[in-house]
């Protein structure tokens, strides 16, 4: 039997793209929140977990009705940006680290705040501007921290179902990703389909979170240091 690859192929593109640009926001937003000394801070955090506790369709459905251009924000992103994101990957992707967002920032919040606070006393004492002191100093003694939110990051956007098929529906090379398409086939009793579309990404899922585990394990074995 021949089967669509495009889902499986439209799922990891999404994943990668949402992965990255998590590291871009996850984890400097992760290295604030570690240090910041506010009341606010249990806001920021509350609003950053919620997506672990609002139920997708939730969450998709508030989306939906930003991004649709029948309400102001949408309208305006259509109207000034040129920016579709109702039915479309972009919004997908949007969606898609909003969702994702709390997989990245707490495991490397939890790295940031596991230093010794002498680490970043002593940048700072020698003049070292926080850009630097993030990516030269702190980063590189938070690997296992830093590996962990990437894998879990890519591997909760390959499971996602609600919120894609809320703002995103279920266009065939645009919006239709393996889960998706999992519940298509089911729904049409194609369970041949179904199956290979599941077992596929069960096998990659597994396989990256084996790889993290045992890297983490020489890691910190090796003391965290290569």
């Amino acid at each position: 039997m021949n089967y669509d690859w495009q889902p499986l192929l439209l799922t990891f593109r999404l994943a990668a793209v949402t992965t990255a640009i998590l590291c871009v926001i996850g984890v400097p937003l992760a290295y604030r929140i570690a240090h910041m000394r506010t009341r606010l801070k249990p806001v920021i955090e509350t609003l950053v977990s919620m997506p672990l506790v609002l139920p997708p369709s939730v969450l998709g459905f508030y989306l939906l009705l930003a991004f649709s251009p029948q309400h102001a924000f949408g309208q305006w992103l259509e109207q000034w940006l040129h920016v579709k994101l109702v039915f479309s990957f972009a919004g997908l992707v949007v969606g898609s680290v909003i969702f994702s967002l709390p997989f990245m920032v707490h495991p490397v919040q939890s790295g940031f705040e596991g230093l010794p606070p002498s680490l970043l006393e002593a940048s700072r004492t020698l003049g070292k501007p926080d850009s630097v002191t993030l990516f030269r100093v702190l980063l590189p003694n938070i690997k296992p921290a830093l590996l962990s939110g990437v894998v879990l990051s890519f591997a909760h956007t390959i499971g996602e179902f609600g919120v894609i098929l809320m703002i995103g529906g279920n266009i065939p090379g645009v919006t239709k990703v393996a889960s998706i398409a999992i519940y298509d086939e089911v729904e049409s009793l194609n369970y041949d389909a179904a199956n290979f579309y599941a077992f596929v990404l069960f096998a990659i899922t597994f396989a990256i979170l084996l790889t993290v585990y045992v890297v983490n394990k020489k890691w910190l074995k090796a003391g965290g240091h290569d």
